[in-house]
This record gives C-alpha cells, sequence and structure tokens, in this order.
C-alpha cells in the first residue's frame, strides 16, 4: 500500500535544502511493538534530525518479511526507484528486519543495491550504526540480515514445534471437518463449549478444536461407502454416482465424485487418528509432500466413525492399485492419460478409473510437478478451478436461498427475480449476491476477484469470500453499489481500510439493517 504525504518535518536546514525521501513501513503478525506507526515515529525523528522530507509512504500490513512475492509496498517501492524518475533521493526504513527476513541474506542486499545503483541511499533509521559503506556499518549490516532470517527459521521451528505438540494432544490444527464429522469447540479445561458451525472460528487463543461425530445420517453413509467399496467391490466413481443418483449431497451441498468418496476412504480421521504435517510449506519455501515416517499422528484422538479393520481393508485395496506399477508404468500412465485428455492435474488423475490416484504419483516422485516434467509435460495453468467455479456455481442456489431465509427470518420482506437473480427487500432497496473463488499466489497468500455485473446496478451486492479450500465461507463484504466505481476488485487476505471497512465475518449486520421496526403510537 502507498500513502502519498508531506510529512512536516522540522529541520535546523533551511526548507530548501530537505532531502526527499520515501518511507518504507512492514509490518508482519508477530510483532505488535512493528506497528507502522511505531515505525514512522521513529523515521519521522530521524527525518528531522537528518534534514529529510517524507514525500512518500510504502506500507506493507500483515505481509511476511521472507520474500518480496506478496509485499505490493515494497514492489511498488521498487518500480519507482528502477523507474529511474522517483520523487525521492533517500529512502527511510526502520531497522534491518523490516527491510526483510529474506531466508537468503543476499536477497535483502541485492534489493538495496538496486537502489544505491539508481543514486538513493537506503537509512536504517532504529539500528545503531549508520549505512554510510563503511567496512563496519557492511559488516553489522551483513550479521543483521543473517540474524533477521535466523529468527524466521527459529520462529518457524517454535511455531511448527507447538503444533506438534497441540497434535499429540489430539486437537485439531485448522482444516474443515469432513462428511459425518463436525468440529468441537473446547475451552482451556477441555469442556465443551459447542459445535462450530461452517465458517465460525474459535475467539479465544486458549481454545482448542477437536472432531467429533457427525449427524447419524452422514456416519451411516460413511459407513456405507466403505461396505460398498470393500464387500461389494464397487469402485469410488461406481459410489458417487449412485448417491448421486439417490439425490444425496456432500456436507457442502455439492455432488459426490470419484475424488471425494476417496478422500473419506483414505483419512485417517475417520479411525480417530489426527494427522499432521503430510505437507510441508516452511518458510514460504517449496510445498514438499512428506514420508510418512515424519508425520505427526495422535492415535484415537476423536471418535471413529468406521471401523479400524474396516478402514485397513479399504486402504489396503488401494494401495495394492499402486503398488504393482513400477515408476515407468506410472508415467506411462500419466502419458495416456495426457493424450486423451490434453492436459494434466490432479483432479483429471483422481476422476481417471484403472488409475492410481493423484497422491500415489506425489508420494512416488515428490510432487505432480516432477511427474509432469519426466513425461515433458509443462501445465500452462492449474485447471483444478474448473472444477471449483463448477461447484460453486452449483452450491449459489443454496446460498441465495440461505440468505433469504436468514432475511425473512429478521422479518424483512423479500422478493427474487429469477431473471436477474436480484433480491428486492422490504420494496425499498435491492441486492445482488456473488461467490468469490480463493485462489493462492506462488507465496501461499490467498487472493479473490470479484467481478460485478455493472448492468444490474443492485444497492447493495453481497460478496461472499470462500476460504483457502473453496469449501466453506471466509467472510463477507457488503458493498453499497454507490461506492464501486469498477467491474471488477481484488482482494488480498488483508486489504486496506477503504476496503475493510465493508468487510463482516457474518451477515448479521446485512440481516439487522433489513429487518422492520415497528413504531407504535400512543392511542392517547
Amino acid at each position: 500500500m502507498i500513502r502519498r504525504t508531506r510529512a512536516s518535518v522540522v529541520s535546523t536546514s533551511s526548507a530548501d535544502t530537505l532531502c526527499p525521501a520515501a518511507a518504507y513501513v512492514r509490518m508482519s503478525t508477530e510483532h505488535q511493538d512493528y506497528s507502522t506507526e511505531n515505525q514512522l515515529d521513529t523515521i519521522s525523528r530521524y527525518a528531522e534530525q537528518r534534514g529529510f522530507e517524507i514525500v512518500q509512504v510504502y506500507e506493507d500490513s500483515g505481509r511476511s518479511g521472507l520474500r518480496i512475492d506478496g509485499r505490493d509496498g515494497l514492489q511498488s517501492l521498487m518500480r519507482a526507484v528502477q523507474s529511474q524518475q522517483a520523487a525521492f533521493k533517500a529512502i527511510l526504513v526502520y531497522d534491518v528486519s523490516r527491510w526483510g527476513r529474506f531466508q537468503d541474506a543476499d536477497e535483502g542486499a541485492y534489493h538495496e543495491h538496486l537502489c544505491s545503483r539508481a543514486g538513493i541511499r537506503v537509512h536504517y533509521c532504529g539500528e545503531q550504526f549508520d549505512n554510510d559503506g563503511s567496512i563496519g556499518s557492511i559488516l553489522l549490516k551483513n550479521v543483521k540480515r543473517v540474524m533477521a532470517g535466523e529468527y524466521s527459521r527459529e520462529l518457524s521451528v517454535k511455531v511448527f514445534a507447538g503444533q506438534c505438540r497441540l497434535v499429540e494432544y489430539g486437537f485439531r490444527q485448522g482444516g474443515p471437518a469432513g462428511y459425518g464429522l463436525r468440529r468441537l469447540l473446547l475451552d482451556q479445561s477441555r469442556a465443551p463449549k459447542g459445535e462450530l458451525a461452517a465458517g465460525d472460528r474459535k475467539s479465544l487463543q486458549t481454545d482448542r478444536v477437536v472432531l467429533t461425530l457427525g449427524p447419524s445420517n452422514e456416519i451411516e453413509q460413511v459407513n456405507r461407502v466403505y461396505s460398498l467399496f470393500v464387500h461389494a467391490a464397487m469402485s469410488e466413481r461406481e459410489i458417487a454416482t449412485l448417491l448421486n443418483n439417490e439425490g444425496r449431497t456432500t456436507e457442502r451441498g455439492t455432488a459426490w465424485s470419484r475424488a471425494s468418496i476417496h478422500q473419506i476412504l483414505t483419512n485417517e480421521k475417520y479411525i480417530g487418528n489426527n494427522v499432521f504435517n503430510r505437507v510441508s510449506y516452511k518458510l514460504k519455501q517449496r510445498r514438499v509432500v512428506n514420508h510418512p515416517d515424519t508425520w505427526v499422528r495422535a492415535d484415537g484422538a476423536f471418535p471413529a466413525v468406521v471401523d479400524i479393520a474396516l478402514f485397513e481393508r479399504a486402504r489396503s485395496i488401494i494401495d495394492q492399485r499402486s503398488h504393482y506399477f513400477s515408476d515407468e508404468e506410472l508415467l506411462a500412465l500419466l502419458r495416456s492419460v495426457l493424450t486423451e485428455e490434453g492436459s494434466l492435474s490432479g483432479l483429471v488423475i483422481d476422476e481417471r478409473e484403472n488409475m492410481p490416484s493423484s497422491s500415489t504419483y506425489r508420494y512416488r516422485f515428490g510432487s505432480l510437478t516432477r511427474a509432469y516434467e519426466l513425461i515433458g509435460y509443462e501445465p500452462d495453468r492449474d485447471y483444478r478451478f474448473i472444477e471449483i467455479n463448477r461447484n460453486l456455481r452449483r452450491s449459489y442456489p443454496d446460498v441465495l436461498a440461505t440468505v433469504t431465509a436468514g432475511l425473512r427470518e429478521a422479518g424483512a420482506d423479500v422478493a427474487f427475480d429469477a431473471t436477474t437473480d436480484l433480491l428486492t427487500i422490504n420494496d425499498e432497496f435491492t441486492a445482488s449476491l456473488i461467490i468469490a473463488r480463493s485462489f493462492q499466489t506462488q507465496t501461499g497468500a490467498l487472493r479473490w476477484r470479484l467481478r460485478f455485473d455493472t448492468g444490474l446496478v443492485p444497492d447493495v451486492v453481497v460478496a461472499l469470500r470462500m476460504d483457502a479450500a473453496n469449501e466453506m465461507p471466509h467472510d463477507y463484504y457488503l458493498f453499497p453499489s454507490i461506492d464501486l466505481n469498477a467491474s471488477h476488485l481484488r482482494l488480498q487476505e488483508d486489504n486496506p481500510l477503504a476496503l475493510d471497512a465493508y468487510r463482516f465475518d457474518s451477515l448479521d449486520f446485512f440481516y439487522a439493517i433489513a429487518a422492520r421496526t415497528n413504531f407504535l403510537e400512543d392511542a392517547a
């Protein structure tokens, strides 16, 4: 984020001799001491003492310093530097760690070198040395860079150790419960506080989440899936087709697929095991599928949905399907699928009959990308979004019905136009609903793209942002049309106040403003 400012700087120098400077501030989530306001206070005092005038502030709030990706403020700053048309001649930063906690210390030095080459010097205002190019400052600066990166590594180890300890205690570390299960909130003494509905989050740091049994009809269907797979020798696709023909849906209200049935048959949470660290993505590095020996687990942490013996028989059948394939045979199958489909993705592989799942390829070759490389395939893009969009379109009527029911329960009069999908509320204002699919950047940060139908012009646009798995609502935005001046909008996890002022964790506020209030007149 960029703030344009003309800071009022008091200096003993004449105003004509003040050097124009840009301030860069960054706040991640681990330190309130590093709030952007505290950083700017120190930077402003430095500017007063050294004869700088702050003409522009570049800000990255809630951003990790491990990489430059996702740090829009620093990227904008570097673009201005490299344009050779920057309105400033110096950059003021609180300290070396705010410039970045790069895991490669040379990366931070590289970005500073680009500034120096453009004739713009970087000043670290809170450090005990001047960045003047002397041998002492160079040595201290490099030590600080290494220490900044090492801090992130140590913090990562501590956080991972804490997560592992919680897993071993039987606590759930994020993610949806799954079909046949629900999330149960516990207080610090392990006393139940109630089930968490879809989209609910714990509000106290001392609270914990475990899995508990879901509705009896879902438990019955889970056991039926195992029975059909093990005893009736039905494939995942055949089971999914059967459930869909019976009009049954997943816990998200979507149709069953081969992949969703396969997930039920292979996830150990259905026998009560809490398993963690299957996949690593530490310090913004490459995604790694870990060997089962490195998984962190707590067996019997949750109530079991299916019998362990039945689960093991199902897993044995699945393992045997891939056990007899050599690496060459797996790659040959992959080539044949590519020839037939024209492209590859985890979804395409998982939907194929008589072929190991995508997880087999990840386990055997380390990642799907590596398997693709071995057959000479370079995917242009991730095609999973096609299935995700299809599921979101299917869920749209149910979400719309839920919103309509909430409005009516609040006492509002709601009319629905099937042609435009607009809701007319109390004959006073109109509202439209859009569902925004989440996607991840290369650094793992979540992003959402919102597209508005400019031809409808509703009074209010209700935007539902999906979570990282595109399975549950993440949060909601209520945009008045008077404030929308674009046909599309790109949202990050944390946005400027001008956008997040419209953000809500639920639609309770929307229901409240739509509720009617009766005003009774005194007959006297």
